[in-house]
């Protein structure tokens, strides 16, 4: 607890009691189960008095409880060999419930024939809570009843359900009830006609039976299955068993009201006693002490009067008007109670400024060490990390930069983390990673994109300008870029700014030159691991930056990165690296194909709405390419701006870079020198195409002389008079026309 809480609450608290105005009630005591030094459970089962587990815990035999602790959870069973029942529930007002034997027909041949529990000569009685139950098709069947000369019988007949699902309720139809009378302790089930292969009798507590029964069609199944029932149980204390419990004891307790009677009508047809807490008072009463005071000041529906206070007393509570102090004497406690708290907050704003100066140190460099900064150290000191170039930001210049990372800055949200617009004190934007909480091998992740980004100096890798490792999640500042990410433009078309063919082959390239310096130029082999669109961000001159290092890793050369943990997005992951684990070069290059796949056509990598031969964009792709119907899924913008044969190259190279054969894929070098082929291609004829169009508007001048020779029979090509190359006739002439 803080400090300065501490000691004003101290400090309230003597005020309050000075003043006295209210009497503070005592701890209610524990609630007795169980007679002292007995168990008062047998696993989930609460196990009261007179009931009990071991010698002496116990009121009599019939009241003995064994506890079975081979089984989990254990189980309670009576002792007396003649019961031979599991308890399911005891309640200290005079029931119990036990695993009652569900009686079969004799032509269950794979059941054995049961009859309940025989319960004569004991302190126990079947409940009237219970029914006599019958389930089966065209069956009747009875319970009867012997002793002392009294004979009761109860019979119940089930029909058949002519529908063809059972009702699920007991109406005569498949099943059938009927009450049972009172005291009844042992009784015998014989089935008087059956139809039905198998049919089925027992007595089971009402309120189990419809519980079970609820939104039930076939009652017959589930009861085939079951060879016990809940049953109701009432007990008592009888006779010899009042000579040992001690009654005398019990009714000078005045929290306790005994009720000793005759019940003529009973088993024993002598004397019961019953015993229940008094007002005022719960607890198990066939305890000596056991019924214990009820704090009425602390009911919920208990209130006083104005001004009044509460006092609780053994069985009730009171109202009463405080007593109050002279004016003098309150005026001393009160300038006393003020100076002294005036003292102990100047004291304890002392203290809290002092302790909570420790206190955050203590915490920064708990943060530091929890996310990764011993690692980073370890960097630094190995040469690896360019410290030039890293600045280390506090946390209050962050927290400022992002208004306290207000959700309205929220630029975007990843598994690494979540990204915030900031603006610094020098008025740089900035966009602040502020990664999710670091355990495990992640506090390596997070490092290992510090010390990458820091080694790269690549004008299409988004640049690092500093991390914070002083807060309970770790922050990375880097560079802010404008425009969003590539996926955006792809599957997000923007009218202001459509996503040219010039410009997505522009991009592509910078993405492949990027990854090329990461594979090929950088200190050492950097595999990124994580390539795909989302990944891709876009300046405001809309160049290409390739972001997202927290899965990449320095690779030592001639070696591969062998992990036990594949990383990766879904439809961009390496198929060869998904199935060996094993991270090469060339898994880059199968996520770049993917990336140029998705510019080629538009759709995102992976399809929930479409087949699963074509939910991925890959095989998609590739079997658009060997069924020669390439076209029927490019995007419109590409069919519109693109040359036939441009798009195939590119989509040639997308198809090479996608073979399920690492070795076969071109390396990122290839990938970014052919690209820019293709680009200097394109970037030839649009010139092409703008010359052929300043000579179509000199010809409509009779300015003939742009060319020499031009062969109109074919209508294939003409020669340039100027360079001596031979140039696509066809647009001039099409320009010409239109």
């Amino acid at each position: 607890m803080d400090v300065v809480q501490f000691l004003l609450h101290t400090t309230l608290f003597l005020w309050c009691v000075s003043i006295n105005t209210t009497t503070v009630a005592a701890p209610p005591q524990q609630i007795l189960i169980a007679k002292p030094n007995c168990p008062s459970h047998c696993g989930n089962i609460s196990i009261p008095y007179p009931f009990g587990i071991g010698p002496g815990c116990y009121a009599h035999n019939w009241f003995e409880i064994l506890c079975n602790e081979s089984v989990s959870p254990p189980k309670p069973f009576f002792n007396r060999t003649t019961l031979n029942l599991e308890v399911l529930e005891i309640s200290i007002a005079g029931t119990l419930k036990v695993r009652n034997p569900i009686t079969v027909s004799n032509n269950c041949s794979d059941k054995p024939i049961r009859q309940g529990a025989y319960l004569w000569g004991s302190p126990f009685v079947f409940s009237q809570k219970n029914r006599f139950t019958v389930v089966g098709c065209g069956v009747m069947a009875g319970l009867n009843c012997s002793s002392d000369g009294l004979t009761i019988s109860a019979t119940c007949l089930s029909q058949c359900e002519i529908a063809s699902n059972a009702s699920s309720t007991c109406n005569g139809l498949d099943c059938s009830q009927v009450s049972i009378p009172s005291f009844l302790s042992t009784f015998d089930t014989s089935f008087i006609s059956t139809t039905n292969p198998c049919n089925y009798a027992f007595l089971a507590d009402q309120d189990w039976f419809q519980s079970f029964t609820n939104n039930l069609t076939n009652i017959s199944a589930r009861i085939s299955d079951m060879d016990y029932v809940p049953a109701v149980l009432e007990w008592g204390l009888y006779h010899s068993i009042l000579d040992v419990f001690g009654t005398s004891s019990i009714a000078s307790d005045r929290s306790v009201n005994c009720l000793e009677y005759n019940d003529a009508s009973s088993t024993y047809s002598s004397s019961r006693l019953e015993c229940f807490c008094a007002m005022g008072f719960e607890g198990n009463p066939y305890l000596i002490e056991g019924c214990q005071d009820i704090n009425e000041c602390l009911a919920p529906n208990r209130q006083c009067p104005v001004d009044y206070a509460c006092k609780n007393h053994p069985g009730y509570a009171e109202c009463y008007y405080p007593k109050r102090k002279s004016a003098v004497k309150l005026a001393f406690i009160v300038i006393g109670s003020v100076l002294g708290l005036l003292f102990l907050l100047s004291v304890a704003w002392w203290l809290h400024k002092a302790i909570k100066k420790r206190k955050n140190i203590k915490q920064m460099e708990k943060f530091f060490k929890q996310n990764g900064g011993l690692l980073l150290e370890q960097q630094l000191l190995s040469g690896e990390v360019n410290v030039d170039k890293i600045k280390l930001f506090n946390s209050k210049e962050l927290d400022k930069a992002t208004d306290h990372f207000n959700v309205d800055r929220i630029l975007g949200q990843g598994g690494q983390g979540t990204v915030y617009k900031g603006m610094l004190e020098d008025g740089r934007i900035v966009a602040v990673k502020q990664s999710k909480k670091l355990v495990g091998g992640e506090v390596g992740n997070f490092i290992n994109e510090i010390v990458i980004l820091s080694q790269i100096n690549h004008r299409n890798v988004v640049k690092l300008l500093g991390c914070c490792l002083e807060t309970e999640v770790p922050l990375l500042v880097y560079e802010f870029i404008l425009n969003g990410t590539l996926s955006q433009y792809i599957h997000h078309h923007n009218e202001e700014f459509p996503l040219t063919w010039e410009m997505r082959l522009r991009v592509s390239m910078e993405i492949a030159g990027a990854i090329s310096y990461l594979h090929s130029s950088a200190s050492m082999p950097i595999y990124h691991r994580d390539i795909k669109s989302s990944n891709i961000l876009l300046d405001d001159k809309y160049r290409a930056k390739v972001a997202d290092f927290g899965t990449a890793r320095s690779i030592a050369i001639d070696k591969t990165h062998l992990t036990t943990r594949v990383q990766g997005t879904f439809g961009y992951l390496d198929p060869e690296y998904f199935q060996s684990s094993q991270f090469t070069d060339k898994s880059d290059v199968y996520s770049f194909g993917v990336v140029l796949a998705e510019l080629l056509t538009g759709q995102k990598p992976i399809s929930l709405t479409t087949s699963d031969e074509w939910r991925s964009l890959a095989n998609l792709f590739i079997l658009s390419m060997e069924g020669n119907c390439l076209f029927d899924i490019l995007d419109t913008r590409v069919r519109s701006d693109g040359r036939e044969e441009e798009i195939v190259a590119v989509a040639n190279l997308a198809k090479r870079c996608l073979n399920l054969n690492g070795r076969k894929r071109p390396t990122m070098k290839e990938v970014a020198v052919e690209l820019e082929g293709i680009q200097l291609s394109v970037k030839a004829h649009s010139d092409a195409q703008q010359n052929f169009s300043e000579i179509g508007y000199d010809r409509t001048n009779g300015m003939t002389e742009a060319w020499d020779v031009c062969s109109t029979s074919t209508g294939l090509s003409c020669m340039d008079s100027t360079t001596g190359s031979s140039l696509d006739a066809q647009p001039l002439l099409s320009f010409k026309y239109e």
